[in-house]
């Protein structure tokens, strides 16, 4: 076994230390490290050396990042911690609300904000007092009484903007989310007194037993039954954040007795087509989407959408989607595969389900237009077309997926198709 050799630090030196807290943000902001991880760190960097930039990145990413989730997190933080050299008033500015008139103008980006939360851990973000020295203190007052809550405001929030701790609250709240639907009627009957179809077989039935006179006539009604709910959640780069809390909402609604759905069937889609069922169906949240994900290799990997729906139309479309399933199609509709006709395997999965709702997290965007080829090859074969970036979206979607006639934003989108 190679034995390491011992680092050569200066007394002076703080490379060490600098990495040491390095390592102690990430891990605030969600990253699974121990002190054997922050060791090889520092060997690993004084044997590879740090007088490039990209060497030095991928020299701590090789040692700190292990699971495919933690990449976009280690990015931001490695880039405000090592290379922005106002990090420290940058994570400030975005830290402190806005009243205080310090917010930056753009929005935080992805991860963005855990990255600094996990940086000013322990950081004081009191601003001095306004007032001169010796003068009277600045009160502001400010009238609260129109505020929303925080459970309001995180209703509201992008999945992709927020923090470690609004994310762990949003996934209880999601947990509490529901997928009600109504049941279909069957075909079948079964005897039923108050029925309203004639049932003259019973009838005949009942008047052999009495000698062939007919007292009352027997009568029938319609069998219900569930529908099942088939999910195809897109994983690739783009779509990581949004997927997971997606996921989270499908573990709920598979878990939750008296929902009424028959079976809630789910795959995952990025380059290959992976079927992630058998994974939702344990009791424990965390540990059902650690098995997923070690099920699906291409997590934050490219997007092949027309393969994924050819694999699927192939293999599965049989087996999971008779008796008139429901399907929810989560992804951006950003397909990098030329290979497929997409509009072709959208129309074949269209005309084997009951309904097609598509959840894109680009409809956040207020002026969102389907310019992609992918989305203008997608869109004329769904029913409806919905927002999924936030708790009030998914609430809005189980409001939405009872009502056979709610298409969404497909209609407005499908006008401003045909005017290009």
């Amino acid at each position: 076994m190679a034995e390491h050799i011992p680092l050569d630090i200066p007394e002076d030196g703080k490379l060490a230390a600098n990495i040491t807290h390095f390592a102690r943000a990430l891990r605030k902001a969600g990253l699974k490290l121990g002190p054997g991880r922050v060791i090889d760190a520092i060997r690993a960097v004084e044997a590879a050396g740090f007088s490039e930039k990209s060497d030095f990145y991928w020299v701590l990413h090789a040692c700190f990042v292990s699971r495919p989730e933690d990449r976009t997190v280690f990015h931001q933080v490695f880039r405000l911690y090592w290379r922005d050299p106002r990090y420290l008033e940058h994570m400030m500015a975005m830290m402190l609300p806005a009243v205080r008139g310090v917010q930056e103008d753009r929005p935080a980006g992805s991860a963005e904000k855990r990255a600094a939360e996990a940086l000013l851990d322990g950081v004081d973000r009191d601003l001095p007092e306004t007032g001169e020295e010796g003068g009277e203190e600045v009160e502001i007052e400010a009238d609260a009484s129109a505020t929303i809550s925080a459970e309001e405001r995180l209703k509201t929030l992008d999945f992709e903007q927020m923090s470690v701790a609004e994310v762990a609250a949003a996934k209880r709240m999601i947990a509490r989310l529901a997928l009600p639907v109504r049941p279909l009627a069957s075909r079948r009957t079964k005897t039923d007194p108050r029925g309203r179809i004639a049932d003259w077989r019973g009838t005949m039935r009942a008047a052999m037993r009495r000698g062939g006179e007919v007292h009352d006539l027997a009568a029938r009604s319609r069998r219900r039954r569930w529908p099942n709910l088939v999910v195809l959640c897109d994983i690739s780069g783009s779509m990581s954040q949004y997927s997971r809390m997606v996921l989270h909402f499908l573990h709920a609604v598979a878990n939750q007795k008296g929902a009424g759905w028959a079976r809630v069937h789910a795959f995952t889609f990025g380059t290959r087509l992976t079927n992630i069922t058998r994974h939702l169906a344990q009791r424990d949240v965390d540990a059902a989407l650690a098995a997923a994900g070690a099920e699906a290799q291409d997590w934050e990997g490219g997007t092949r959408i027309g393969a994924c729906l050819h694999a699927f139309n192939r293999d599965w479309s049989r087996r999971v989607m008779g008796q008139g399933a429901v399907v929810l199609l989560i992804t951006d509709g950003l397909d990098r595969d030329p290979a497929h006709d997409l509009g072709r395997e959208m129309e074949r999965l269209h005309l084997s389900a009951r309904r097609l709702i598509w959840i894109n997290p680009l409809l956040r965007w207020d002026g969102f237009v389907p310019k992609a080829r992918g989305i203008a090859a997608m869109l004329p074969h769904v029913d409806s077309f919905r927002a999924g970036h936030s708790i009030a979206s998914l609430e809005a979607l189980a409001e939405a997926i009872g009502q056979a006639r709610d298409a969404g934003e497909k209609d407005r989108l499908m006008r401003l198709i045909s005017a290009a």
